[in-house]
């Protein structure tokens, strides 16, 4: 009897490095920083970026983001999201923040934009926050932002097709988020992104 065993992909390895991270790192900090540079050997790999080209495109619904889901860890509670944005994607992505998770943010295809912000004004418990704008800078693929809990952000999409892969210290969509308006101030929370879960890599 032959019995087939499927070889190890790159999401295999990232899976299995950053297990061993989290097992040897307790301090979140210091964890989601060494985290990095796995994160750049998953977005360099050239079998994820050929599959890349055939993920579905994520729709936001009803003011509601989607993320392709490709793991959660079930020791760790790590997830691995991707997020694609069409060629046909218009408008600007709301700025918000993460709650209480680690994010760390990698670009596998094309150029967006990353905006950070500083809260000026914190009056979040009255639904009120001034905010403003400390980076605004366009990355490529390859390049890696990490956020972490409560930080204030934006990825915007400068006409192309743009996709990245996410790591977080907990799946989206089962917590709020904060989300914030520059003119009104306006802040309120509402829940992170829809998960679809999706193969990232064919099955060999």
């Amino acid at each position: 009897m032959v019995v087939e065993t499927r070889k190890e992909n790159a999401l295999d390895r990232f899976v299995t490095k950053t297990r061993e991270l989290f097992a040897r790192e307790p301090e979140l900090d210091a964890r989601w920083t060494a985290l990095t540079p796995i994160l750049a050997e998953l977005l360099a790999d050239p079998a994820v970026i050929t599959a890349s080209k055939s993920w579905p495109d994520c729709v936001p619904v009803d003011g509601r983001a989607e993320n392709l889901i490709f793991y959660e860890d079930p020791d760790y509670g790590f997830a691995i999201n991707g997020l694609t944005k069409s060629l046909a994607r218009t408008g600007r992505s709301r700025i918000h923040d993460h709650g209480h998770i680690y994010t760390l943010y990698g670009v596998l295809d094309g150029h967006e934009r990353i905006e950070r912000y500083e809260r000026v004004v914190d009056r979040r418990s009255e639904g009120y926050a001034e905010i403003k704008r400390t980076v605004d800078v366009e990355v490529s693929a390859g390049e890696i932002d990490l956020v972490r809990p409560y930080e204030v952000h934006a990825e915007q999409t400068v006409g192309e097709r743009t996709v990245a892969i996410i790591i977080r210290s907990q799946k989206g969509g089962t917590f709020n988020q904060g989300r914030y308006d520059t003119e009104t101030h306006v802040y309120f929370e509402s829940l992170g992104p829809r998960q679809t879960p999706v193969e990232m890599l064919p099955t060999t």
